[in-house]
């Protein structure tokens, strides 16, 4: 049976019809909203609550599916115990906040450098903006992969040039010659990929103002430096937080691009937690460590999120 657009209109106007009849029945405008988003909270609760729940029970066992013999003892914290005893997850979990902290940092620096030039009228200005989020749009295996060739000791387009410069005077192995060159490869490839993410939250944020306040300031003699700081950065406060929650998160659970370009290497010296915690579940079958390895970095990246998020609504 075909379903002509009319047939879709009183579907719609019905649905509205009922969800009124609800309201006038006694339902306030707030308790409609609670039961509008039941069917989002049961999706999340399928999707992100039941497996969080079946990982924090993993943790508090012995799981190693590679000994299945040894059953699943329950042993309290002796997961998270070991692991924080471990020189190993210490170490990856340094790592990872060196990573995390290095990373956001720059790419705030750098995306408010960008958000700035591309907030000013210029010709071209609308391609520019478009090309920009090309990074951040590329798939991350595609991004990966891209990178790994530029490194290449072999045949890589950055010893070619720097190379040809006279700035080295033989190739390198820039993902795996030490550990300094790894972890900076590394994190120059994370701000190529995420900076217009950032750039683009500030442009947003740096648009929102007010063009009279920058003309009041000019004719009260205001210089540039004056002006950003004392109007800009102020009232861009609340979107470079917002920003730096979503990329701090991103940041802090950081994977892909890791596994891809480094695999942890050279060894251990890129390792982030995330990657530790990948591989004590996939690579050693020990899903106890695992999972509580897991679940410390959620809960960290938790409390993250939540501080943040209070210094919005302070911001607010």
């Amino acid at each position: 049976m075909r379903i002509t657009r009319k047939d879709k209109v009183k579907k719609s106007a019905s649905i509205f019809e009922k969800v009124n009849r609800i309201r006038r029945e006694g339902l306030t405008r707030k308790q409609l909203g609670y039961v509008l988003v039941i069917p989002t909270l049961v999706v999340i609760a399928c999707i992100a609550v039941f497996p969080f729940i079946i990982t924090a029970n993993y943790s508090f066992h012995t799981i190693k599916l590679n000994v299945p013999h040894l059953g699943r003892p329950y042993v309290e914290f002796e997961n998270y115990i070991r692991l924080l005893s471990s020189s190993r997850f210490t170490d990856s979990f340094k790592i990872t906040l060196f990573f995390a902290s290095v990373v956001v940092a720059a790419q705030l620096l750098f995306g408010l450098a960008i958000a700035l030039v591309l907030n000013r009228e210029f010709k071209g200005r609308g391609a520019i903006r478009a090309t920009i989020l090309a990074p951040w749009a590329i798939a991350l295996v595609i991004v990966a992969q891209f990178w790994r060739w530029m490194y290449n000791g072999v045949f890589g387009i950055i010893n070619f040039f720097c190379l040809s410069l006279g700035v080295i005077d033989k190739p390198i192995d820039w993902l795996g010659e030490s550990a300094s060159l790894a972890i900076g490869s590394v994190i120059v490839a994370e701000l190529w990929r995420n900076t217009p993410f950032m750039a683009i939250v500030l442009l947003a944020g740096l648009q929102s103002i007010p063009g009279q306040l920058y003309e009041a300031a000019k004719i009260d003699g205001a210089g540039v430096f004056q002006k950003f700081r004392r109007i800009t950065l102020p009232l861009l406060k609340p979107a470079i937080l917002v920003a730096l929650l979503f990329r701090s998160i991103d940041a802090f659970r950081a994977f892909d691009l890791l596994y891809a370009l480094t695999r942890g290497g050279p060894g251990n010296s890129t390792e982030l937690a995330s990657l530790y915690a990948y591989k004590l579940l996939f690579g050693y079958l020990d899903f106890g460590r695992g999972s509580a390895a897991t679940i410390l970095m959620a809960i960290f990246t938790t409390v993250l999120c939540l501080s943040l998020l209070k210094l919005i609504r302070i911001e607010e």
